[in-house]
C-alpha cells in the first residue's frame, strides 16, 4: 500500500534477531559466524528491534511492520520462553513492568506485574539457547510478553502451500541460492504451525476476534474503536479489550480481486482506501521498495520489477496432486519435488484452518 503520507512502513525487522543475533532461534548460520558478523545484525536483539521500530514511529505516523510470524517462535515445536532481552526484573505488583534503569521495550507498555524475577543472560559464549533458559508465559508460543504483543494490530496474510513451498524451495537452489544466501532448504521455515498456534493464542487472549474481518461486523468497531487503528490510551496498538476484527488476508483471494480485498482489509483496520494504493509506479515509490528489500536480496524481485496490483486475468487453474507433483519433478527433480511434496503435505492442514477465517467480499 503506497500511503506514505499516513504509514511508517517496517520490512520484517525481526528476522534480524531470529537469524543473526544471540537471541537466535534459527540454526540456519548457528555454524557460519562470518555470515552472522557480515550480515551487520550479530547484536541485533528482540528488544533492539523492538526499541528501532519505537525510533521509526517518530513523525507521528501509524508504523505497518510486514514480518514472518515464525521469526518470533522456536522451530520445529520447541518450547517457548521469553526472549532474555525483553525480561524485566521483579519490582513488586502495582508497577509499571519497566527494567531497572527505565529502559522499556516499547515507551507505551504497562502491564501490572513483572514478567519474571530477573533477566538472564543468553549464554556465556554467544551460542544461541533453544528454548532461552528464561521463564515462560502460560500458552504464549512466542518468545515475546503478551504485554508488548498487545500493542500490535495483527492482520494475517497466508498463501497455500502448494504456491508458496515451491516459491520458497527455489530461493534455497541454484542460481537464487547466491543471491539469497539461504544454501538449505529447511521445512521449519514454512511457518505454517508457527503462524496458526500464534492465531489462536491471540484469539484466546481476545486479542483479535470474535468478529471476522469481510465476514462478520457485530463487534461495530472494524478493530479501530473509532480511532483510526488506535486505543483510547493513545497507544499505537490495541490492548485486548479493542476488540480487533481477525483479519486474514489469502494471496489467491488478494490477486484475484485486490481492490475488494484492501478495500476490505482498510475498512478492518481503520485506513481510508484509495485505488491509488494498489500502485507503484513512479521512481520514489520504487526507491523506496528497493531500500526495504535490500537485505533480503533475491526473495522480492517480482515486486520490486512490478509497479502496480492488478486482479490476474484468468483465475488460478485448479490441479490435481499429481499435476503439481508432475510440475516440481519438471523443474526440480525427483528429490526436490519429494521434498516440496512432504512439506506442503505437512502444512496443507495448518492452512486449510486458517482459510477459514480469511476476508470474503
Amino acid at each position: 500500500m503506497t500511503r506514505r503520507d499516513i504509514l511508517k512502513c517496517v520490512h520484517e525487522p525481526f528476522g534480524d534477531a531470529f537469524y543473526f543475533g544471540p537471541e537466535r532461534l534459527s540454526d540456519r548460520y548457528e555454524e557460519d559466524e562470518k555470515t552472522r558478523l557480515e550480515s551487520g545484525f550479530s547484536e541485533s536483539t528482540f528488544k533492539t528491534i523492538l526499541d528501532r521500530i519505537h525510533r521509526e514511529n517518530t513523525e507521528g505516523k501509524r508504523l505497518f511492520i510486514k514480518d514472518i510470524t515464525h521469526y518470533l517462535v522456536p522451530p520445529n515445536g520447541k518450547p517457548a520462553s521469553i526472549a532474555p532481552s525483553l525480561l524485566s526484573k521483579k519490582r513488586g505488583v502495582g508497577t509499571n513492568g519497566s527494567t531497572p534503569d527505565g529502559d522499556n521495550p516499547s515507551e507505551n507498555l504497562t502491564t501490572s506485574a513483572p514478567l519474571v524475577d530477573s533477566a538472564v543472560d543468553v549464554s556465556a559464549n554467544g551460542a544461541s539457547p533453544y528454548p532461552y533458559p528464561t521463564a515462560a508465559e502460560p500458552n504464549n508460543p512466542t518468545v515475546v510478553p503478551e504485554a508488548i504483543l498487545e500493542q500490535f494490530h495483527f492482520t494475517f496474510l497466508i498463501r497455500h502451500p502448494r504456491s508458496s513451498i515451491p516459491s520458497y524451495y527455489r530461493c534455497t537452489i541454484p542460481p537464487l541460492d547466491e543471491v539469497t544466501g539461504f544454501y538449505d532448504f529447511m521445512p521449519s521455515e514454512a511457518g505454517y504451525d508457527e503462524l496458526r498456534r500464534v492465531f489462536d493464542y491471540l484469539k484466546s487472549v481476545e486479542q483479535v476476534g470474535p468478529a471476522i474481518a469481510g465476514q462478520d461486523s457485530t463487534n461495530g468497531t472494524n478493530g479501530t474503536n473509532s480511532t483510526n487503528g488506535h486505543t483510547s490510551n493513545g497507544t499505537n496498538g490495541t490492548g485486548k479489550k479493542g476488540k480487533v476484527d481477525i483479519c486474514v488476508v489469502d494471496a489467491d483471494d488478494l490477486l484475484d480481486n485486490p481492490s475488494g480485498i484492501i478495500e476490505a482489509y482498510c475498512k478492518s483496520v481503520g485506513i481510508e482506501y484509495s485505488p491509488e494504493m494498489l500502485k507503484w509506479d513512479n521512481e520514489e515509490d520504487h526507491r523506496c521498495a528497493k531500500e526495504a528489500f535490500e537485505k533480503w536480496k533475491g526473495f522480492h524481485e517480482d515486486a520490486i520489477h512490478s509497479s502496480e496490483l492488478k486482479p490476474r486475468l484468468h483465475k488460478k487453474k485448479v490441479k490435481s496432486n499429481k499435476d503439481h507433483y508432475d510440475e516440481w519433478v519438471a523443474k526440480y527433480g525427483q528429490k526436490g519435488a519429494k521434498v516440496i511434496q512432504d512439506t506442503v503435505n505437512a502444512n496443507v492442514a495448518d492452512y486449510e484452518y486458517l482459510k477459514q477465517f480469511a476476508i470474503k467480499v
